[in-house]
Order: C-alpha cells, then structure tokens, then sequence
C-alpha cells in the first residue's frame, strides 16, 4: 500500500511523539557566529576550570622494559563516546590517554557515514557529555547558533548540527585523535605483566601502543558487523544489494525502482535518502502484522533505570533484551511522516522476502502478496553479533565471557543471539572466561556489545549521564590497584612544601629564652 498523510495522523494517534517542529537552519549562517562561539568556548573553558577541571594528575608514567612509553589508557574510538571518556577521565586525573580513531580528522561516528537520519533518535534534554558544565553544553552551543527562541522550538536535535557540536567541543576540550588510524588487536603485552598492546594499521605502517588498560568505545557495530542476509547476497551481483548501514551510491540510483527490507528506523532513513536523491519508487517490506507503536526504550530512559540497570539479576535482564527484540521500537515519527508524505514510498506489512533472484535486467523478489519487481535491494537487516568479526577482538573474542557461558535460559525463552553478546562487569569491564584469561579484565567495552548486560541506552547519547561515571570508576580503579605496590613509598617520598622557608629556617631563626621568662 501507498503511504498516505491519513496513515501518518493514525501514527499519531496510537501514541507516537508528534514531532511538528521545523528543524532546518540556516547552516551558512554560522560563519557569523564564529565569534560568538570561540566566546563560548572560552567561558566554557573557564567554567571548566572553576570547578577544578582538569584536576591534578596521580597516574604515574612509565615505560616498558624496552623504553617505550606505557600510556594509562587507550581509548577504540573517536566518537561521542570516545570524547566523552577522555574529558571524564581528565576530569579524574587521568591525562595521559591516547584516543585512535579509523576516519579522517572531523569524520569520526557515525554522522558524515551511514547515519542518515534528519534529527537524533534521543530527545535533546537526554545527553550529559557537559559534566553539569551549562556552557559545554548542545543547548549552549545550538543558541549561540541559532539562537534561544530555535532550541526552544526544537523537538530533537538534527544530526549534522549534533556533529558540529561534537567537533566543537573536542576543539573546546582540546581533545587530540589518532585518525586514519585502524586497531587490528588487542592483546596481554608480550614479557610485560599487567600490561596490554594495541595493535592498529596507520595507513601503511604497523603501529603499537602500550597501556594499562584500554576502553573499546567502537558505537553500535561493536558486537559484530552489519551483514546482508544469505537469501540476497548469495542470488546477486554485489552491486545490485547494499545493506542500510553501509555505503550507498544514492546517486547511481538516481531514476531506480528501490525495494527496501526492515521496518526500523534504518530503513525509513534510507527510503527518505533515496527518494530524496530522485529515486522513481521505494517498496519498503516487513514481515510484522503492523509497525510497532510504543518505544519500550522510553521506559529505560530514568536515572534509576540506567544507573543500576547491571544490577539487576541476570534473568531480568535477559528477559528485558529478549522483551526488546521480540517487541522491537516504531520508527522515528519525523522520518516516517517524511516518507509516508511522498507519492512514490510504499509499505508492505506482512511481507517478508521469500526468494530473490535477477531475471534479465531486474531484480525479482518473491514475497506472500506476489512478485516485486525492482531494480536495487536495500537491507535494513541490522546486526550480526559475532566478536569474532570486529578485527580489534581478535585475541580477546576467545578469551571473554558470554552471556551463554554466565546464565541457562529457559528452553523456552533460549535465544542464540543474545547469547552471543558478551558478558560485561558493572564498570563495563569484559569478564574473564577463565582464570588464564584475567588480562581481559583490563579492556573495558563502552559500545553495543554491552547491551544485554547493561541495557540497550547506556553507550548512547541518553545513557553517558549515568553510564561515564560508572566506567570511569572502574578504569581508575585498575590504574591505581597497579599502582597500590608502590603508594607507600610515593606517599612517605612526597615533599612538594607548603610552607615557603628555607629548610634550615629554624636553625637561623630560632629565638633564646630570655633570662626571668615567667
């Protein structure tokens, strides 16, 4: 069926944020504002340093037997959840941290790449990355831009201007990254107890990093990778299917018939992009009755729920994951209003793909309702979980617990997929499969992989208020248990004086008694 506006007030009606606020700016306004916004950063900075940030450094630097530097923490990953890291363990004292990041300066996440999104998924008040700090804030930032009245207006925030905020606030932070730099390993430090190697590709060079302890914040796709379903990709060219998540030509489609599988908020994004870039149709195809109606997420989203949610016994928590994949989330309102809006978007609910085949120059896809003919697949399939996957797990994937090692489901409420995810500690550590394996206590995993065990929020944008201080315990915690052998000496060698006199001061100023002193 053809999606109509009745559709889209129906949506509304079943209990979807209605999300009516315009959000285009004027992007090239900003230039003028340049100014207005290097003041900002400077209070910022100010405001920072009014409540002791950075505070004093206590990690000490070392190096390894063969003189090479031994950093307190690498950081996998540039991103929102990278930045937010590294100015949190500054906030602690930790300085000496390296952060490495695959894209080039200014592309780090997933903004410039595969989101495609016209706003984000979180509600703006939902983010924390400020530390309480009112000018390091988005709202800060989005009226200096565009003024007060424009984020009072706004519903949520669009994702480009999230992605100058982000690069605002690194330059702000003065947050350095490693691009263009690929980590291909992660693994216990060869003749170095207690340490970790970091393994990356720098374009032709092989570079390794030596650290105390390192935090995997890779977003998302941590736990795997995004993979096309056998059912397309073994019965086509490579170049008539692309998945939702990765790269897509929008321009080569230009004029093509697009048909789409999935309903989540991936595959509406996509419809739009492509409708957008001139496609002549786009088929979107679900095999749900019906689009989901409530969020389930929406109830996660408290500070209790985010906050303790690994406390909860491992049963629940598999319960709620299961809760989650069996229920799903709707897609957001503001994308399927646009897509339900154009005359060439159609929705096939209950229509799954049963075959695809090429049949001359087209693309054949047989489904329940007939035969739909087009001429590109698009995949919103989502993940794969498999650690094996992700090239920075290479030695860790064998040597980290699953949730299928920890907890025994009931056989009715089994699920291999789940299963598959790793088993997280409360401060986001992996937990050891075994005792060899008590290194990998050491890595943390700040991304989606640590879903099921600490819900699906607290790597986003809505869970960094709750989640940071819980990681940043926890790393810290590792780094000063390395150094409890030595804190006695540190402690009784300490002599950085309070008191400005000479250290004979007593000996030249001491006062005789005076004879008849009563």
């Amino acid at each position: 069926m053809r999606g109509t506006a009745q559709d889209a007030a129906a949506m509304d009606q079943d209990g979807s944020r209605d999300a009516k606020a315009p959000i285009s700016r004027d992007r090239t306004a900003r230039s003028g504002n340049r100014a207005d916004l290097a003041a900002l950063s400077a209070r910022a900075r100010a405001d920072l340093a009014s409540l002791s940030y950075p505070t004093t450094g206590w990690v000490t630097r070392s190096t390894t037997r063969s003189g090479m530097p031994v950093h307190a923490v690498v950081i996998v990953g540039g991103g929102q959840s990278g930045l937010a890291i590294a100015a949190a363990l500054r906030r602690d004292g930790v300085e000496d941290v390296v952060i490495l990041d695959k894209s080039p300066a200014g592309r780090e996440g997933v903004w410039d790449d595969f989101a495609r999104m016209e706003e984000l998924r979180t509600p703006k008040a939902l983010n924390g990355m400020e530390f309480g700090c009112p000018s390091l804030s988005v709202q800060a930032w989005y009226s200096e831009t565009y003024g007060a009245d424009a984020w009072a207006a706004l519903d949520r925030i669009p994702r480009l201007d999230w992605a100058d905020y982000l690069r605002w606030y690194q330059a702000t932070l003065e947050i350095k990254i490693e691009n263009d730099t690929l980590v291909t390993d992660i693994r216990a430090a060869t003749g170095e107890p207690g340490l970790l190697e970091v393994v990356a590709q720098a374009g032709a060079r092989t570079v390794l990093w030596t650290a105390r302890t390192v935090v995997i914040a890779s977003g998302f796709d941590g736990a795997g990778a995004w993979r096309v379903p056998a059912l397309v990709s073994d019965s086509l060219p490579r170049d008539r299917y692309s998945h939702s998540n990765g790269p897509v030509d929008f321009a080569r489609l230009r004029g093509a018939r697009i048909a789409i599988l999935g309903n989540g908020a991936s595959a509406f994004d996509n419809a739009n992009a492509a409708l957008a870039a001139g496609a002549a149709r786009v088929d979107l195809c679900f095999r749900r009755d019906r689009l989901p109606r409530f969020n389930p997420h929406r109830y996660l989203e408290t500070a209790g729920t985010m906050t303790h949610f690994s406390r909860l016994d491992p049963a629940i928590r598999w319960r709620v994951a299961r809760y989650m994949r069996l229920v799903d989330q709707p897609p957001p309102p503001r994308g399927f209003r646009t897509a339900l809006a154009h005359p060439d978007f159609h929705l096939h609910p209950a229509c799954p793909w049963l075959s695809v085949a090429l049949q001359g120059t087209e693309v054949a896809v047989e489904t329940p309702q007939g035969r739909l003919l087009c001429d590109h697949l698009l995949c919103a399939t989502g993940l794969v979980v498999d650690l094996a996957a992700r090239p920075e797990l290479s030695s860790l994937a064998s040597q980290i617990a699953l949730w299928r090692d920890r907890y025994q489901p009931e056989p009715d409420e089994a699920d291999e997929r789940l299963g598959a995810y790793p088993f997280v500690a409360p401060d986001f550590s992996f937990d050891p499969r075994d005792e060899a394996s008590a290194w990998v206590s050491r890595v943390f995993c700040f991304n989606f992989a640590s879903a099921v065990s600490h819900g699906p929020h607290m790597t986003s944008i809505s869970g960094h208020r709750h989640a940071l201080p819980q990681l940043v315990r926890g790393v810290t915690g590792r780094l000063f248990e390395q150094q409890a052998g030595s804190f006695l000496g540190r402690f009784i060698d300490y002599a950085d004086p309070d008191l400005d006199v000479p250290l004979d001061f007593e000996l030249t100023h001491a006062a005789p008694f005076t004879s008849g002193q009563k």
